[in-house]
C-alpha cells in the first residue's frame, strides 16, 4: 500500500497535476484498492476539514491585506518609517525593511507585503541611487517577512494541521521575524557604507506632525489585532474581521483614496485566492486523516528513530528534505504534506510543535524566494519588470542570510519559544 501511495503521488506530481487534486486522487486510489472503506468518506472528510471557525481568519486577512495594498495605509506607513530611520546611511533601504515588518503585521500575507511596499519603494530607491540588483533583492526578500511576522496565513494553516494554538505560534514568530529583519538591516547598512548610499531629506515641523499623525493609523492596527488575541478579547478569526473593518474605515473615512471599483477588484481577487487556499487545505486534511488512520506517522517514526540518533540531526534532515521537496511543489503545500508525517517522530524526540512550526514557516519563506515556485519572485517580476532569472540572482545574497537565520533558529529553540514560554505557558 505504501509503495502504491508513494508511486501515485510521485507520478501525479511529475504530470503537473495541481497539488489539491493530487492529494485527493492519491487518497482515493489507495482507499479504493487497499481498504473496504467507501469513497464517499472523502466527501465527509472534505467537509470536516473546512468545518472550523478559525478558517474564516484566512479570507479576512487576505482581504485586509488587499484593501491596505490598494489604499493609502501602505504609503503612509512607508512615510513614517522614512521619517524614523531615513536619515541614517542606507536609511531609505532600512525604512523598506521596517515598513515590511509592520505591513506584515497588518496583512499576514507575504505577496501582499511585496506588492504594497515594493510598488512604492522600488522606484524611490532607484531614484535615490541604490543599485537595481540590490533594490530588487531587498524588496523581494524583505517582503517575505509577511509569513513570519504575525498574523500569518501559513501559521494558521500549520495550526489547523498540527492542532496547536494559533496564539502561541503567532507569538513565537515575533522574535525570529525581528531577528531576520535586523539581519537584513545590518546587511543593508554595510552595503550602504561601502557604496555611499544615502538619501538626505529634511522635514519641516508641520511635515513631521503630518507624517506621524497619518502613519499612526497603520501602527495602531497590529496593537489592536495582536493585543486583542493575546489578551483574550477576541479570537484570531474575530481579529481578522476587525482588521478588515478597521482597514475599510481608515481607507474610506480618513484617507479616502480607495473607491468602490478598487474595492470590488480587491474583494474578487481575495475570494479567488481564499477559495484556492481553503480547497488545498481541505484536500491536505483528508490526506492527513488517511495517513493517521493507517498509522503511517508511527511507521515513519520507527524508521527515523532507528537511523537518526539525535533531534538536531533529524531537524537538519527535515530542512534539507523540505528544500528538495520545494523544487517540485510550492512551499505551503509541502508543509501541509510533510508536517503530519513527522508528528510521532516529534513526540519521540521531544521537539516542541511550536518550535517545529516556526522552522517550517521559515522554510516556506525560503521557498517563496527560490525558483521554480517562488511566489515572491513572480510578484517582484511584476513590480520590477525584470525576468525571473534576474530577480532570482538579485535575491540570492539575501537567501544566504535567510538560510543562516533559519539554521540559528532551528538549533536554538529558545529563540522561537522565549515569548510563548514567558507569557502563555
Amino acid at each position: 500500500m505504501i509503495s502504491v501511495l508513494i508511486l501515485s503521488f510521485a507520478l501525479l506530481l511529475l504530470l503537473g497535476m495541481p497539488i489539491s487534486i493530487l492529494l485527493l486522487t492519491t487518497t482515493a486510489i489507495v482507499i479504493f484498492f487497499f481498504t473496504n472503506t467507501p469513497l464517499t468518506i472523502l466527501v465527509q472528510q472534505l467537509f470536516n476539514a473546512l468545518d472550523k471557525s478559525v478558517l474564516m481568519a484566512i479570507p479576512y486577512f487576505i482581504l485586509a491585506g488587499g484593501i491596505m495594498t490598494e489604499g493609502a495605509l501602505a504609503k503612509r506607513l512607508i512615510d513614517l518609517m522614512n521619517l524614523v530611520v531615513g536619515r541614517f546611511r542606507g536609511g531609505a533601504a532600512m525604512a523598506t525593511v521596517v515598513a515590511c515588518v509592520f505591513f506584515a503585521a497588518l496583512s499576514g500575507s507575504s505577496p501582499a507585503t511585496v506588492v504594497a511596499i515594493g510598488s512604492i519603494m522600488f522606484p524611490a530607491l532607484i531614484k535615490a541611487g541604490y543599485s537595481e540588483k540590490f533594490t530588487t533583492g531587498l524588496i523581494t526578500s524583505a517582503g517575505s517577512l509577511g509569513i513570519v511576522i504575525p498574523p500569518s496565513i501559513p501559521m494558521i494553516l500549520y495550526c489547523l494541521i498540527m492542532n496547536v494554538s494559533v496564539a502561541e505560534l503567532f507569538m513565537a514568530g515575533i522574535v525570529p521575524g525581528l531577528l531576520i529583519g535586523s539581519v537584513l538591516m545590518g546587511y543593508t547598512y554595510i552595503l550602504a557604507r561601502r557604496h555611499g548610499w544615502r538619501q538626505e531629506k529634511t522635514y519641516t515641523k508641520g511635515e513631521v506632525f503630518k507624517v506621524i499623525r497619518e502613519g499612526l493609523w497603520g501602527m495602531v492596527l497590529p496593537v489592536i489585532v495582536l493585543g486583542g488575541i493575546y489578551s483574550g478579547l477576541f479570537t484570531p478569526t474575530e481579529a481578522a474581521a476587525v482588521s478588515v473593518v478597521y482597514a475599510l474605515g481608515v481607507e474610506f473615512l480618513v484617507f479616502r483614496e480607495l473607491n468602490l471599483k478598487k474595492l470590488f477588484k480587491v474583494t474578487l481577487d481575495s475570494a479567488v485566492l481564499s477559495a484556492s487556499l481553503l480547497f488545498i487545505l481541505a484536500c491536505a486534511m483528508t490526506f492527513v486523516w488517511f495517513l493517521t488512520a493507517e498509522q503511517l506517522p508511527n511507521m515513519m517514526a520507527d524508521f527515523i528513530i532507528s537511523h537518526v540518533s539525535s533531534w538536531w540531526m533529524f531537524m537538519l534532515l527535515v530542512t534539507i528534505l523540505f528544500l528538495i521537496t520545494g523544487t517540485a511543489m510550492d512551499a505551503v503545500s509541502a508543509m501541509m504534506v510533510l508536517s503530519p508525517l513527522f508528528i510521532e517522530t516529534l513526540n519521540r524526540y521531544g521537539i516542541d510543535y511550536i518550535h517545529y512550526g516556526i522552522v517550517m514557516v521559515l522554510m516556506i519563506e525560503f521557498g517563496f524566494l527560490t525558483p521554480p515556485f517562488g511566489l515572491n519572485l513572480f510578484v517582484a517580476m511584476g513590480i520590477t519588470k525584470k525576468p525571473l532569472t534576474s530577480v532570482a540572482r538579485a535575491t540570492f545574497p539575501f537567501l544566504i542570510l535567510l538560510l543562516l537565520c533559519v539554521a540559528l533558529i532551528t538549533f536554538i529553540p529558545e529563540i522561537s519559544l522565549f515569548l510563548p514560554n514567558l507569557f502563555l505557558r
